[in-house]
């Protein structure tokens, strides 16, 4: 006769088995999920330009106090203050008028903000017909905070089919034990084919660097993602790559622990100014400095380099939005001709994400 502890083993056995699994992994390269708007419209062949836009949009909450930044305490958000928020990137879509657009943090079907397929949503109220989603982070229960069900990527849409779609596995971070890496981020590069009439080979490159990795996670990451659009240049295509890479450019200033630190938080342990606040942005990574240059160095940026140094009105991020833009970490680069003049930092969109969109117009073959 069978012991009720075997039986709960056996228990405990097929319900693992017959589940999915609680967190999910990806292979180092598999198909993205592809979308299409519910109504695609007409979409003519660019008269030799392309508008390209790159935009973190902060899972379509605005400003809201999410607990894991800006010094919030929320974990879940009401479908009304998700829409709400929705409608303001879409309306901002539809200003810019891009034709390829990079999005980073976008949420699909998780609790966080009330199960709404914002890749879906985006594409059902904007003017872009076509998209590729690669989840970042995915669960069906984060047991941390009340966060549950959980899937954000990055996204690529576009007006034009996108004929395929790669999501490549970026390095996960070293300097975590074991349980928190698991349910932790996996970074990726989306690589999408996009058919665009009369360009015989276009991609679109999009990516989310690591933020607060203090082993040398970023730097592979900035060359895994690097890695993917020289290998398209070597072979004579045309493409676009940017999004989100959690770096400043070379020049910049790096200590932002003071902006970044929370109300009665100590953003330096000692007298000397070191070590730096835990998760502050660009302190523990000794080689931030320079990580963006050979980026710089090989392809044409949206924003040239001595503007972006330079510039107040390149910077992409602040923590709060009670504080203005203090620091860039968006980019576009492209292999192809910029039409001088059209990188565009949209600062004022301060209220949509705690990123700023960029967009530029580039030079068709």
């Amino acid at each position: 006769m069978m012991s009720q502890s075997n039986h709960l083993l056996i228990l405990f056995i097929i319900v693992l088995i017959s589940c999915e699994p609680l967190v999910t992994t990806f292979d180092d390269v598999e198909d993205a999920v592809l979308y299409e708007a519910k109504n695609v419209s007409s979409a003519p062949a660019p008269n030799g330009l392309l508008n390209v836009l790159t935009w973190n949009i902060r899972f379509g909450i605005g400003r809201l106090p999410f607990f894991g930044d800006s010094c919030g305490d929320r974990t879940v958000m009401t479908e009304k203050e998700v829409l709400d928020a929705l409608e303001l990137v879409a309306a901002k879509i539809d200003e810019i008028n891009p034709d390829i657009i990079l999005f980073q943090e976008v949420d699909r079907e998780s609790k966080r903000t009330a199960y709404i397929d914002q890749v879906q949503w985006i594409l059902d109220h904007t003017d872009m017909n076509y998209a590729a989603y690669a989840s970042m982070w995915k669960a069906q229960t984060i047991p941390s905070d009340g966060i549950g069900r959980m899937d954000v990527g990055n996204v690529v849409m576009s007006r034009w089919e996108i004929e395929s779609a790669e999501r490549i596995q970026l390095a996960l971070r070293t300097d975590q034990d074991a349980l928190t890496q698991m349910f932790y981020l996996r970074r990726n590069v989306l690589k999408t084919k996009i058919a665009i009439p009369g360009q015989e080979q276009f991609y679109a490159v999009n990516v989310h660097v690591t933020a607060f990795a203090t082993d040398d996670t970023k730097q592979k990451h900035i060359d895994q993602f690097k890695e993917v659009f020289d290998e398209i240049n070597a072979s004579g295509y045309d493409f676009v790559a940017g999004g989100d890479l959690n770096s400043i450019p070379p020049g910049a200033e790096i200590d932002y622990c003071e902006a970044d630190a929370c109300t009665g938080e100590e953003f330096h342990t000692d007298t000397d100014g070191g070590p730096h606040k835990e998760g502050s942005y660009f302190n523990n990574f000794e080689n931030e400095p320079t990580i963006m240059r050979p980026l710089y160095n090989s392809y044409n940026p949206a924003i040239v380099l001595e503007d972006a140094v330079t510039g107040e009105h390149s910077n992409t991020h602040s923590t709060s939005g009670d504080r203005l833009w203090d620091r860039k970490l968006d980019y576009i680069f492209t292999n192809q001709a910029i039409v001088s003049g059209t990188g565009t930092t949209h600062q004022d969109a301060m209220q949509l994400s705690d990123h700023a969109p960029v967009s530029v117009s580039i030079v068709l073959k």
